[in-house]
């Protein structure tokens, strides 16, 4: 056996770490870094497995700044020493526990789960933002976290959400507008969720009459924002038309908008997918009425969830819960084809406000 062997190192290393003073330790901790991040894969698993209990010596001799210096070089490593891992990752210290728990693959779901439950937000904020997280890790940062957790898991695209996460999250969803809108912009959010995200809550007394009169229309239509320009809808439309043209200018893609205040990106959206000048569009999307907005959705192809985010999202008009549940019933029972929801909905746009007698006849016929 050769003077430097991997061997003869371990044993000389056993005999210094016994009693050296703390600037040695600190030269041999970075002297084993050396030998398992320049090694192979195998024989870095042999090594991380020899040298585990003397880093875990050296580990209670050195200070918080090579400890810092040991957690970033250990959490680039696919095999590492796993005591010592695991210590670092449970320091108390976010400066060396952080680096850790954002990258190290070598930690088992079950020991993030563990730091989960007893670290701190900074720890599990950091967990919270791994490349990918199990979604047994994901309903425990749910359930331990607070508001920043949640949302650093619902931006993070590589974090898995089993129902009960979802169902966890809806009930928090539920009195946090900011978590609910991020929620739905969320890419793969399942449509139940989402409908359930997007449909207001009816009141306690749905029949009842609601105790402030309704905002009549003409104040409705003063409330509603300048419409885009055309140089706005110019520049919105070489995008859309691109996205319509690889196959992305679909439901998520509309809901996004919608739900963002992305105006001349959804109108020139309906525009483009259901053939319609962009002046038809902006008419039925202001006219007080929904039944134009629903017969461009379908004449878009979109399904009811983008239909009803549509209708959710437009500034200055409110849809009471009957009016939901109408819109929803004509989306329901619209069986024409697409040109004729094309023609029908192009129709009743170019008379909206215009209190054109035509009009009512027009859409009575809506769902024949």
């Amino acid at each position: 056996m050769t003077a430097n062997s991997p061997a003869n190192i371990m044993v000389e290393l056993e005999d210094a770490v016994a009693a050296c003073p703390q600037d040695r330790c600190a030269r041999i901790l970075d002297g084993i870094l050396q030998l398992l991040t320049g090694s192979s894969d195998r024989s870095q698993e042999l090594l991380a497995n020899v040298v585990d209990g003397i880093l875990l010596r050296l580990t209670e001799r050195v200070d918080a700044r090579a400890l810092v210096q040991l957690g970033v070089a250990l959490a680039e490593l696919k095999v590492a020493p796993p005591a010592t891992l695991r210590r670092l990752a449970s320091n108390d210290d976010p400066a060396v526990a952080c680096p850790v728990l954002v990258k190290s693959q070598a930690l088992s779901t079950s020991d993030l789960e563990t730091i989960a439950i007893s670290g701190g937000e900074r720890q599990q904020l950091a967990i919270a933002t791994r490349a990918c997280i199990e979604s047994p890790l994901t309903e425990t940062l749910i359930r331990r976290g607070g508001r920043t957790i949640h949302l650093a898991l619902i931006s993070n695209a590589g974090a898995r959400f089993s129902d009960a996460a979802y169902v966890a999250l809806l009930e928090t969803c539920a009195s946090d507008d900011e978590l609910t809108k991020a929620l739905a912009l969320r890419p793969g959010t399942p449509d139940p969720v989402l409908r359930k995200l997007l449909s207001a809550s009816p009141p306690p007394n749905v029949g009842a009459e609601p105790t402030s009169p309704p905002v009549p229309p003409s104040q409705q239509a003063s409330q509603m924002p300048e419409l885009p320009g055309p140089a706005a809808y110019a520049s919105a439309r070489p995008e859309i038309v691109a996205l319509n043209r690889i196959g992305k200018l679909n439901d998520s893609t509309v809901n996004r908008f919608a739900i963002r205040g992305e105006t001349a990106n959804l109108f020139t959206a309906l525009s483009v997918l259901s053939g319609a000048p962009i002046e038809i569009v902006e008419r039925v999307m202001t006219d007080e009425d929904c039944e134009g907005i629903v017969m461009a959705c379908r004449a878009s192809r979109l399904n009811w969830q983008t239909t009803l985010a549509v209708l959710s999202n437009r500034s200055g008009i409110r849809l009471s819960y009957a009016q939901r549940k109408r819109a929803q019933h004509l989306f329901e029972t619209l069986l024409l084809s697409t040109s004729q929801w094309t023609v029908r909905w192009g129709e009743i746009a170019a008379r909206a406000g215009t209190g054109d007698p035509a009009l009512r006849t027009a859409k009575s016929g809506g769902n024949r």
